[in-house]
């Protein structure tokens, strides 16, 4: 076998920016290209010069559309890449518009600090911007769960999906004779939209996330989402649900309107703040009606088209909704309030008690949703900083990422153990709990990837 190396560019002692370096033969390829979020020592990463040129990257695997999976492929191109970037066709409809959004919110940013006056930067300006995104969507090439296309001589890639969001795959690379599998995210058996992942194939080795990979899911979501819209609303209050505009926006509306319909909460206005969800909703709702088989085969034809829902699609929509007129429920992007319209309602809504925020996902550290979720009391947000007054709950059964359990029963199933399982996306002490559990309970050499860290495969 000829000598070949992976190498962690990203995701390794962090939960953002997975980038994976494979190199066979004097080829490369990349697989995910995603930013860095959360702490602002990892926020200046994205905008450090690239470990390798980017002009020498024969190719590029997405595993998702979710922003720290590929949100830095538009500034990869800028500097010089120009393969194909192999993706289920999913990935490429959800990242078209994730990339998009992306940079339509970073130049705003940019736009909003100048005027504002509160950046560091004389001329603050975007990471990339729109343009650079339309250089960049031309290089996915969307190919079909289980087709096997050759990037680069000696590098092949299959994709399975992972049932984590719509299109969102688990890379089987072989590379010079060596079989790495990569976990990408995995979702959960009990996802309500889609099938639960298959089991990964022997692999000599495989790199597998940790975002809970020290914790169990609960199963308390839909009541607790219930008890909590209840004591709002008795307060008058409105429900602000900070939520990934991809997938986590689906799941939180079709509980809403389940537990509307079930007499669980009253029947009050649903807003969907958020121009991407709103996209991503229409990209969900063809798949449906296309019987998708990434779908559930038990859902309803109208699942995805909940009642009394409204859409915030202008700026002027949604800076109504800052101060409701009554009482309602807000689901707004992003999940971890880190930017976009979200940000603006905090503002608004976290000083008065009457209110809530309930955060329906994993909050990276450095973010205002992690600050929110340990007990913060001011969150400091374009520039000032605004009192937490309001009722905050984090509710962990809407993740739709594997628990430590579910990602333990996925490495189990794969029919050969590997020679050695790279855990990697997770917090540090994520990470760690899971790589012991797999040795204790699967008796296999795990390891903690060092971020940067290269290591020969075979």
């Amino acid at each position: 076998m000829r000598d070949a190396t992976l190498t962690f560019l990203g995701a390794a002692g962090t939960v953002t920016g997975s980038k994976f370096l494979l190199q066979s033969d004097g080829h490369r390829v990349l697989v995910d290209a995603g930013l860095f979020q959360g702490l602002r020592k990892l926020r200046r990463r994205n905008w450090e010069p690239f470990p390798v040129a980017p002009s020498t990257i024969d190719g590029a695997v997405l595993t998702h559309a979710h922003i720290d999976h590929c949100g830095y492929l538009p500034a990869l191109v800028r500097e010089g890449f120009d393969g194909p970037v192999v993706c289920t066709p999913g990935t490429s409809e959800l990242a078209a518009i994730v990339l998009k959004d992306s940079a339509h919110l970073q130049e705003e940013d940019a736009r909003f600090a100048a005027e504002r006056g509160f950046s560091k930067h004389a001329e603050p300006r975007p990471l990339y911007t729109t343009k650079d995104v339309a250089a960049a969507l031309p290089m996915l090439q969307p190919i079909a769960f289980g087709r096997t296309v050759e990037i680069c001589p000696g590098i092949a890639v299959t994709l399975q999906p992972a049932g984590h969001i719509l299109g969102s795959a688990s890379p089987v690379l072989d590379v010079a004779g060596h079989r790495v599998t990569f976990s990408g995210d995995l979702g959960r058996p009990e996802h309500l939209l889609l099938r639960p992942p298959p089991p990964p194939p022997s692999s000599e080795t495989i790199v597998v996330e940790s975002t809970y990979g020290n914790r169990r899911h609960g199963d308390e979501g839909s009541e607790a989402l219930a008890d909590i819209v209840r004591r709002t609303l008795d307060r008058e209050g409105s429900v602000l649900i900070p939520a990934f505009a991809v997938d986590r926006t689906e799941l939180v509306l079709l509980t809403i309107d389940r537990l509307i319909g079930s007499g669980q909460i009253p029947r009050v206005p649903v807003y969907v703040d958020s121009p991407m969800a709103l996209s991503a909703l229409g990209v969900y709702r063809r798949a449906l009606a296309a019987e998708s088989p990434e779908l559930r085969d038990d859902l309803e034809p109208g699942v995805l088209d909940p009642h009394d829902v409204r859409e915030a699609r202008t700026a002027e929509q949604s800076m109504v909704l800052n101060r409701p007129a009554v009482p309602c429920i807000i689901v707004s992007a992003s999940g971890m309030a880190s930017g976009g319209r979200v940000v603006h309602h905090l503002r608004h809504l976290l000083p008065a008690r009457r209110n809530s925020v309930v955060l329906v996902g994993f909050q990276a550290a450095g973010t205002r949703g992690r600050d929110l979720v340990e007990g913060a009391t001011e969150i400091k947000m374009h520039g000032r900083y605004v009192p937490v007054r309001a009722e905050v709950a984090q509710l962990d059964a809407f993740s739709v990422h594997a628990d430590a359990d579910e990602i333990l029963a996925w490495l189990a199933a794969t029919p050969t153990p590997p020679s050695v399982v790279y855990v990697v996306h997770g917090e540090p002490e994520a990470s760690h709990a899971l790589a012991s559990r797999v040795r204790e309970e699967l008796g296999w050499l795990a390891v903690v990837p060092r971020d940067g860290e290269r290591v020969r495969l075979g």
